[in-house]
C-alpha cells in the first residue's frame, strides 16, 4: 500500500516538488498521482498539501502542518560512524558530515547542516545502520507570556 492523492487535489505541485523519492507525477493544475512502489509513506506530501487532498492507507486524511512543526533528524554524535549513508539517502541535501575540530581529528559525525531543506521524510533515520538518528518534533519556541515568568 501507498499514500493516495484524493480528487481534492488542485494540482499546485508542492507535493511533488518535495517527494524525496521522486513517488509523485502530475501537470500542474490537474489531478498529481502517487507510484504505490516508489511511496515511502513519509508524509511529506500531506504536510505540504493545502487541500488536504493526501490520504494514508488507512484512508485518513494527512493534515497540512506548517514547516516549523514538521519533524528533524537529532543525530547522536557520539555513536554515528561517519558511514554517510544518511547524507547519500537525503535527496533534499540537508545532512553533510561535520568538519573536522582540529587537525587530526577523526571523530566527524552527519549534521543537519541545511535545517531548511529538511522535509522531514525520516529516510536517514531508516538508513542509519547504527541507529543513531532520530526523527523530532521541533521544541516548541516560548510564548510572550511564559518568557516575562
Amino acid at each position: 500500500m501507498s499514500y493516495h492523492i484524493t480528487e481534492d487535489c488542485i494540482g499546485c505541485t508542492a507535493c511533488s516538488r518535495l517527494c524525496p523519492v521522486f513517488a509523485i507525477s502530475g501537470e500542474r493544475g490537474k489531478l498529481h498521482t502517487i507510484n504505490e512502489k516508489r511511496c515511502v509513506e513519509c508524509g511529506v506530501c500531506g504536510r505540504i498539501c493545502t487541500k488536504n487532498a493526501v490520504e494514508n492507507t488507512a484512508g485518513d486524511r494527512l493534515p497540512k502542518l506548517p514547516r516549523k512543526e514538521w519533524p528533524k533528524p537529532v543525530i547522536q554524535q557520539d555513536g554515528c560512524s561517519a558511514c554517510q549513508m544518511c547524507v547519500a539517502a537525503c535527496t533534499p541535501g540537508a545532512l553533510s558530515l561535520s568538519l573536522p575540530r582540529f587537525r587530526g581529528d577523526l571523530k566527524v559525525f552527519a549534521q543537519l547542516s541545511a535545517p531548511a531543506k529538511c522535509v522531514g521524510c525520516g529516510i536517514c533515520a531508516q538508513t542509519c545502520p547504527l541507529r543513531v538518528i532520530t526523527m523530532e518534533a521541533p521544541a516548541a519556541e516560548p510564548t510572550k507570556e511564559g518568557a516575562a515568568a
